[in-house]
């Protein structure tokens, strides 16, 4: 349990509101997190002292602006144990970071008849991509299955990766059931295959420790929202020798290194790959995230929601008339789990407990392929993180018992 939660929750400032006349209890932190007031006042003090355009100026403001910048990348580096800075590119988030890969190395390496292979769990940003490269290139996509319990198949894995595999990229959590997947392992069969693997990391790097050299991925993405940083702001590692590779992902400012008329080069990474005015401030804030991050813990942000998980997976699970999808062991489980209400739509669900001051999401949470899989259009889902705390399950489980009253013996009263 993370110490002083009361004082942690107080950094949150949106949290200290009432949402239909009861207490907020926000539950839908896989979408996207809030920030704390250190990430706020980052960007206030950016904005009000430090707001300038970086690398280009010798002024002051803009010096400081660079240093700013720069070294949000340094704290990013760290945090996920990059070998360098310059293979930490900031991005928009995961989407933009994943688009980039594909859009790149996938463009120069993949050909006709070679093979793509993603899970069925996974989020469409981490799937269109390689769908549509898949398409263009005229090469097989493949998918992985789950186990009974909502697993990744990792005997499927292994038989479906083969010598004609060139990309395999998978999330390090599901957005949907909250299965951490052995990506360290999907990483060794790859390499074992001469393929290179590709992490998702959105629904990982705000939840536990990662060490992208032990994972040995070749590339990972991640945003800034989903861990308590600035919208607009994401980053994608990747190996220095791919990276350099690579072809820039878009044109324009910044990222040359000399422009003649009929000709051009690039600039040296990261920024061949940070075309244009970039999120300057989401850069800031998000080192400031990173920061709280460090200071709480990974270690202590992960048991955390452990423990929640451990108290709340049972007793959903025994509830009467709840389906809850994905592992019931909750030590392969972050804080996202996803429901049903026998009889009930999700988005009734997600309603009647938005009026008990109860925020989850309902949908098919941009994973449509895994909805068919599982023969669902769609579920709600709760996801926890770290000023979240037991009370907030158990107002969980009150909110879902009167939703479940109201509808099997809710009444109009009439004259």
């Amino acid at each position: 349990m993370v110490k002083n939660l009361n004082n942690l929750r107080a950094d949150f400032p949106v949290l200290d509101q009432t949402v239909n006349d009861e207490a907020l209890v926000y539950l839908d932190n896989a979408a996207t997190a809030q920030r704390p007031n250190q990430v706020i006042a980052a960007l206030t003090h950016f904005y009000q002292t430090d707001n300038a355009n970086v690398h280009r100026g010798v002024h002051s403001l803009a010096e400081r602006a660079t240093a700013d910048y720069e070294q949000a990348r340094r704290k990013v580096q760290t945090f996920i144990n990059a070998a360098e800075p310059e293979t930490v590119i900031f991005t928009k988030g995961t989407t933009d970071g994943l688009n980039l890969v594909a859009s790149t190395y996938g463009e120069q390496n993949v050909a006709a008849g070679d093979e793509i292979v993603i899970s069925i769990m996974e989020h469409h940003s981490n799937l269109i991509p390689w769908q549509q490269l898949a398409h263009r290139k005229n090469a097989t996509l493949k998918y992985i299955n789950l186990t009974a319990d909502g697993q990744l198949d990792l005997d499927d894995a292994q038989a479906k990766i083969t010598d004609r595999t060139k990309i395999v990229a998978v999330a390090h959590a599901s957005n949907v059931m909250g299965t951490i997947n052995p990506i360290k392992e999907l990483a060794r069969i790859a390499h074992n295959h001469g393929a290179i693997f590709v992490g998702d990391g959105a629904q990982a790097v705000p939840h536990m420790a990662v060490d992208v050299q032990d994972l040995d991925v070749d590339f990972y993405a991640f945003s800034g929202h989903k861990m308590m940083g600035p919208t607009g702001i994401g980053v994608l590692y990747g190996k220095r020798a791919l990276l350099e590779a690579m072809p820039p992902y878009q044109f324009g400012g910044e990222m040359i290194g000399f422009v003649h008329q009929f000709d051009s080069t690039w600039a040296e990474l990261p920024y061949k790959f940070e075309a244009g005015t970039q999120n300057i401030a989401g850069a800031v804030g998000l080192g400031a995230a990173v920061d709280y991050l460090t200071a709480v813990g990974m270690p202590t942000v992960q048991a955390h929601e452990h423990e929640i998980v451990n108290y709340l997976l049972p007793k959903l699970t025994e509830m009467p008339g709840v389906t809850v999808y994905g592992p019931q062991d909750p030590a392969n489980h972050t804080g996202v789990i996803a429901f049903n209400l026998d009889g009930l739509h999700p988005h009734d669900v997600a309603t009647a407990l938005d009026m008990e001051g109860v925020a989850v999401r309902a949908g098919h949470h941009c994973a449509q392929p895994l909805m068919t899989y599982l023969g669902l259009t769609a579920t709600a889902r709760a996801s926890f993180y770290l000023y979240n705390s037991v009370a907030d399950a158990d107002q969980l489980l009150v909110a879902l018992t009167e939703t479940k009253e109201f509808f099997n013996h809710g009444t109009v009263e009439t004259k």
